[in-house]
């Protein structure tokens, strides 16, 4: 992403602002891990969004068709500061090197901000962000309407930016897909790595320290989330963490894992044996998922709802685990009665994006949205049989998902994370090899 693409958004948020607005956004702060150290900085999403900055504190205002238009309040230089914690863009190089009209320094906003946006008709900002911004927004407006003496004026109205700022994050720009694409490379190639790095009596941890460093060689230092690595039965918690069990001969482990690439995420989840090949059982229920998600992704273009491709999902998983004796009864009556939520109890996917559950309106709960060429969601069914489920003894334990990021094209859709393998033979023959 170069600076012109955040210039871009913008430009594009400003023009869908109401006429005599000024919007408002805040950086994030930094957080405080253990006494005096904290944990690495990471930008607010939709601060980063609009200026591609990555410093703390900062506050930017936009004032379409005013003089300045585009306003940022930034850290000032601070040579020992910088010498104990890092260098800071400061207010000098700030206009050049984020492309805005003018900078401050953040200890003048308090005399310079109300005249900024003093006599605006509408305050746009995003309320419940953080503690900090809706304090400084409330002191703002306090400030403004104890002025009035001075001809100050308040802003009457207030805009909530989520509407029109998420709904531009959902529809990405050809540079977001192409960082994202790098991003899915990377993080199939980290998945390649676990799998021929994988065997018996090595611990989850490992495989995850593997799918890091292999991320990080290739400039993505940090996850997008929280990385999965479940084995045996740890496989059945949807959101499992700990990452310090033992991985046993004859189990699955499953990996759930994407980089953040340059603020942007990816998204994967890979299943396979830990010994290299799958047992008679593994092998049904693997082979179940995969058409499952396989088929939804054939499914998607333009005008085709999530929805929609979780009902046909629905279909096969249902069919396939009442052939397989683990369900019983008629199908449709099985769907109907949410029967199979004992084994699938999650959506089949969602938006993707700076954040690895992007923003965007899904219109239902459901997900009943038409997708539309630009937006980019994960597809990921899965199957949890946990240890005490109600089934034969062959079949508990065991969990399995199958997770990609998509992307909607005018033509159809294009998978931004088919570089790991995901078909049973394709996956022996990489562990064997």
């Amino acid at each position: 992403m170069e600076i012109k693409d955040f210039k871009a958004h913008r430009q594009q948020l400003m023009a869908a602002l109401p006429e005599g607005s000024v919007a408002m956004l805040f950086a994030a702060r930094e957080c405080t891990r253990s006494n005096d150290t904290e944990y690495h900085f990471r930008q607010n999403s939709d601060f980063f969004y609009l200026t591609g900055f990555n410093e703390p504190d900062a506050v930017l205002l936009l004032r379409p068709g005013q003089t300045p238009e585009s306003v940022i309040f930034v850290r000032p230089t601070d040579k020992l500061a910088e010498i104990w914690h890092g260098r800071r863009l400061g207010v000098e190089a700030a206009p050049e090197a984020l492309q805005l009209d003018v900078a401050f320094s953040l200890d003048e906003m308090g005399e310079l901000l109300p005249d900024l946006v003093n006599g605006a008709d509408t305050l746009a900002w995003l309320p419940g962000q953080a503690s900090y911004s809706d304090e400084a927004v409330s002191a703002l407006m306090a400030t403004l309407r104890a002025g009035f003496r001075q001809g100050r004026r308040a802003p009457t109205k207030q805009l909530d930016l989520r509407a029109q700022l998420h709904e531009m994050r959902l529809h990405k720009s050809d540079a977001e897909v192409a960082l994202m694409a790098r991003a899915g490379e990377i993080s199939a190639k980290a998945h390649v790595r676990a799998m021929q790095a994988c065997r018996p009596g090595l611990y989850e941890y490992q495989l995850e320290a593997e799918i890091n460093h292999e991320c990080a060689i290739h400039g993505a230092r940090f996850m997008a989330y929280n990385s999965i690595v479940g084995g045996g039965v740890n496989a059945c918690i949807l959101h499992y963490t700990e990452n310090e069990a033992q991985l046993n001969d004859g189990d699955l482990v499953l990996i759930d894992a994407g980089c953040e690439l340059d603020g942007y995420a990816a998204d994967i989840t890979r299943t396979f044996p830990v010994n290299g090949r799958f047992s008679e059982e593994q092998r049904a229920l693997y082979a179940l998922v995969l058409e499952a998600e396989k088929t939804a992704i054939s499914l998607l273009r333009p005008g085709i709802s999530i929805k929609e491709a979780n009902d046909r999902v629905l279909i096969i998983l249902v069919s396939g685990l009442v052939a397989l004796g683990i369900l019983e009864g008629e199908v449709e009556a099985l769907i109907e009665q949410e029967a199979y939520k004992a084994f699938y109890m999650h959506g089949l996917g969602h938006w993707i994006g700076i954040d690895v559950h992007d923003v965007g309106d899904y219109h239902t709960a459901d997900r009943t949205r038409p997708l539309e060429p630009g937006m980019v969601l994960t597809i990921e069914p899965g199957l949890y049989i946990g240890p005490d489920a109600e089934v034969e003894a062959r079949w508990r334990g065991i969990g399995i998902r199958v997770e990609d990021d998509v992307l909607i094209t005018e033509e159809g859709h294009r998978v931004l994370t088919a570089g790991v393998p995901k078909e049973i033979d394709e996956i022996e023959a990489l562990m064997a090899g």
